[in-house]
């Protein structure tokens, strides 16, 4: 549904193009400092502007409507909200007719029996992810509050772009082909005690990966040597403890045995999909009429959504952190 977590429990709502798209924390510890300007940070480096990324501005000032009283956490729900202003809900109205080729217009419209609210994509659009960064600045300053000799940092870089390093290399591919292009993430934990996860269903595996699924654009993840693992031999892929801290010679595990942190740097790593949006004339079936026609994609949309996911890793990881540790 929309609620991920046990312990530190969120819940997303709203739509592209509704009035507000916002999240409900509970199980947020009472006495946490919260204010509306500690947000700032990691809303800005969710926030379009750079190359390749989309033309549509908000503001993204956060209202914090519950949970938070004299800027302190009461231990109630608290509720963060985002007003949608910079809206061109004109563009959309007049596609309906052509599900979109990558994106759940089709799906949607049959599972929700024609009332999807389909303005930008809805309920499904990358739009909520300013939610869940908001919920990562929470579940943040949970982890902080842990009592621990070092603090847990959370930190997430691109590594591709298109297949290429060289990130301006990978993005003028795309703007040569006049098309939308994928990439590569990585997100690096450090400093985690041992011992968080459960083994098999709540394994930190299963559960970073299903948050991270619920970023619009994830196609895969791996863990550590991940995909690489198919081809080494098991005394090359072991990991030898060489100390009684947990301390491993390699991490080819990526910080996680058995469904459990052993103590070492957790390192994963995500595929982002090119944008679905992409000006690029493609062929896809119109509804009303029945034909398969071309079809470009209108509107304001990113050219690499990779360049934007950083952030939203941080804080979705930082979630499932929160609720494990809590």
């Amino acid at each position: 549904m929309n609620s991920f977590g046990k312990n530190f429990r969120v819940q997303i709502l709203g739509q592209s193009h509704g009035e507000y798209v916002g999240i409900v924390i509970d199980g947020c510890p009472p006495g946490i400092a919260i204010t509306a300007e500690d947000f700032k940070n990691d809303i800005e480096r969710r926030k379009p502007g750079a190359k390749g990324t989309t033309p549509r501005k908000e503001d993204d000032i956060p209202e914090i409507i519950s949970g938070v009283f004299n800027d302190k956490s009461t231990g109630a729900p608290i509720t963060i909200l985002f007003k949608n202003n910079n809206t061109r809900s004109g563009d959309y109205e007049r596609q309906r007719a052509v599900p979109r080729p990558g994106h759940a217009d089709f799906v949607a419209h049959k599972k929700f029996n024609g009332f999807e609210d389909y303005r930008g994509g809805g309920h499904f659009s990358g739009r909520l992810t300013v939610a869940l960064v908001a919920a990562g600045v929470v579940a943040k300053k949970v982890l902080a509050s842990f009592p621990s000799d070092k603090k847990i940092e959370i930190h997430s870089t691109i590594l591709q772009i298109g297949g290429e390093k060289d990130l301006e290399k990978g993005l003028q591919k795309a703007i040569d082909a006049k098309d939308s292009i994928g990439g590569i993430v990585e997100c690096k934990v450090s400093n985690l005690p041992i011992g968080l996860g459960e083994p098999f269903f709540d394994s930190v595996e299963s559960l970073i990966s299903h948050a991270v699924f619920s970023i619009p654009a994830v196609k895969g993840i791996e863990f550590g040597a991940g995909f690489a693992a198919a081809k080494m031999f098991g005394s090359e892929h072991n990991d030898s403890l060489i100390n009684a801290d947990g301390t491993t010679a390699t991490n080819n595990a990526g910080g996680i045995v058995g469904g459990i942190t052993n103590g070492n740097e957790l390192i994963f790593r995500i595929v982002v999909k090119p944008t679905s949006s992409t000006p690029k004339v493609q062929e896809t079936l119109n509804v009303e009429t029945g034909n398969v026609e071309p079809f470009s994609v209108k509107g304001r949309h990113d050219l690499c959504i990779a360049l934007r996911v950083p952030v939203v890793l941080e804080a979705v990881t930082a979630m499932v952190l929160a609720d494990l540790i809590h």
